[in-house]
């Protein structure tokens, strides 16, 4: 079974037995793993970067890698020292690399080429589940989960702690380059190899982290801005205008209001005086009673001046709210990783993961990210969701229509409340249902409505409320009551059962690769466990 695989002789008595099959059982899931990676999963990107040829001794066979490190993430282990050293006293180990363990640099190293050719393996399972008749496309889910990430929460700085440790990174780097222009530079091979702990990498670290502070509260403002502006001159134009203004725009709105107040009280004064002093010139009677009241004493007038000083104090209370939150931070060790809000008030240094799950459990799409909110990932995901319908359909052995096809396979949607807009519930695509409050509350509203039904009642208008209206009906409920058991199986999975709840990987290409290779070794466990991928099945595939 695991014929190309580099093996060695050693004194060891039990590394040289005459079939390794007595090692383990015939039936041991392993058996599978190494039949799935070597005979259906395409990897010639690892073979191209194996070393075949020159000093020192062969490369290891990529195949075995691979195999090794999907068996090893199957069962929780993540560290490649954990890994290196199961290869020794665990038999399913030993069995994938024939009695050849690599060393813990090796593997380390070779997961670290992972952000390129991974999708390649993610999509090679997820053809091969489709082969065995898995991926029903029927009812999906999109679902999210917080990923602790390989950094530590104490390595949170703020931007001018950044600016602070910019200066003095630069300060030392120009200071040791004064110096090794005073030894008169470098001698050859006193040079710091790229493998080894540079400065320059902590230093590049910080000037991104900062970089990314820079632009962010640059672009806030500047979206601020142009809120501002608009609803201005919105204002100025009399258009007129829907919504709570912008918080920017909030003072100069009351601002204009009182002054627009104030100037019509003012011409009306003055446009009655000028009327009284005419007819009096005429020698006729003067207007009946006092006239308009000055501005000063005007309701109106003190009215809108009100209005100005309750926005003027709301103002100073956010400024002195935001002044008492904490700033903004980035992280020097994990610069792709944010502050993560989770379950109990507590927050965590990690990613947030995107995964679109298959009725039958299967990750179909899955990207990691660093938005701490789901609502921007709706649409990336839901096309990354239709290609892979359409892979799947394609090598499954009886594609099936769902009601609802869109071309696609994909039948119904469902979604939590993070991803719930106008714009998304109006996106062309599969039909989809997307939670517009919590489960209870859509429970609530449907018991009231059908407690009193009300007859002859509108359409909901807006496509949010006629979501609302739909989940609330008995088919919505018992529908999207099924989105937490779909995509959140897949996360109970992976953090208990894989025991993967902390990235080993730093740098977002790295960390995402490694994500998408979790979600490979999911998909290749739940095929085995579920029993569609058996020996029967290869042999069938492979006939």
């Amino acid at each position: 079974m695991a014929e190309g695989y580099r093996r060695v002789d050693r004194d060891q008595p039990f590394l040289r037995p005459p079939d390794m099959r007595e090692w383990l059982p015939a039936d041991h899931p392993v058996w599978l793993v190494i039949r799935v990676v070597g005979e259906h999963l395409d990897t010639p990107v690892f073979h191209a970067a194996r070393r075949t040829g020159g000093a020192g001794t062969a490369g290891y066979d990529p195949d075995m890698l691979v195999a090794l490190l999907m068996w090893a993430y199957a069962n929780g282990v993540t560290s490649s020292r954990r890994t290196g050293a199961a290869c020794w006293p665990d038999g399913a180990f030993r069995v994938i690399c024939a009695g050849d363990a690599p060393g813990h640099v090796t593997i380390a190293r070779f997961r670290a080429a992972f952000p390129g050719p991974v999708r390649d393996l993610f999509t090679g399972v997820l053809v091969l589940c489709a082969k065995l008749g898995m991926g029903k496309l029927g009812t999906i889910a999109l679902g999210s989960t917080k990923i602790t990430a390989g950094a530590s929460r104490a390595a949170d700085r703020g931007e001018e702690t950044l600016r602070r440790l910019a200066a003095e990174e630069a300060a030392r780097a120009a200071a040791a380059d004064a110096a090794a222009g005073a030894a008169g530079g470098e001698r050859p091979g006193d040079e710091v190899p790229p493998e080894a702990v540079n400065p320059a990498a902590r230093a590049a670290r910080i000037a991104a982290a900062l970089a990314e502070l820079e632009a962010e509260r640059a672009a806030e403002q500047e979206a601020q801005q142009a809120q501002r502006a608009q609803r201005l001159g919105a204002a100025a134009a009399r258009t007129p205008v829907t919504g709570r203004p912008p918080a920017a725009a909030r003072v100069a709105l009351a601002a204009q209001r009182a002054a627009r107040a104030e100037a019509a009280q003012r011409a009306r004064v003055a446009g009655w005086q000028q009327r009284n002093a005419g007819r009096k010139a005429a020698g006729q009677r003067p207007l009946p009673g006092p006239g308009p009241r000055p501005a000063e004493r005007c309701a109106r007038v003190q009215a809108a001046r009100a209005a100005l000083a309750k926005a003027q104090a709301a103002q100073e209370e956010a400024e002195r709210k935001a002044a008492d939150e904490p700033a903004p931070v980035r992280n020097i060790t994990g610069v792709d990783s944010r502050l993560m809000p989770v379950r109990g008030g507590a927050f965590i240094q990690g990613c947030n993961a995107q995964n679109v799950t298959s009725g039958d459990g299967l990750i179909i799409a899955g990207e990691l990210t660093n938005d701490t909110s789901d609502g921007p990932w709706f649409e990336p995901m839901l096309t990354a969701a239709c290609d892979a319908a359409a892979l799947i359909t394609t090598h499954q052995p009886q594609p099936a229509t769902s009601p609802g096809d869109q071309g696609s396979g994909i039948g119904q949607v469902l979604a939590g409340t993070g991803y719930c807009s106008a714009h998304h519930l109006t996106r062309a695509g599969p039909d989809r249902l997307i939670a517009t409050s919590k489960h209870r509350t859509l429970q609530k509203t449907a018991r009231q409505a059908a407690a009193s039904p009300a007859s002859g009642q509108d359409a909901p208008d807006g496509p949010i409320a006629a979501m609302t209206a739909r989940l609330a009906t008995p088919e919505g409920i018992a529908a999207h009551r099924q989105r937490s058991h779909i995509a959140g199986t897949p996360h109970g999975q992976i953090k208990h059962n894989m025991r993967f709840r902390q990235l080993s990987m730093r740098g977002k290409p790295k960390a995402a690769a490694e994500w998408t290779f979790t979600a490979t070794v999911h998909n290749l466990l739940k095929a085995i466990t579920t029993g569609h991928l058996t020996s029967q099945a290869l042999a069938r595939l492979a006939s």
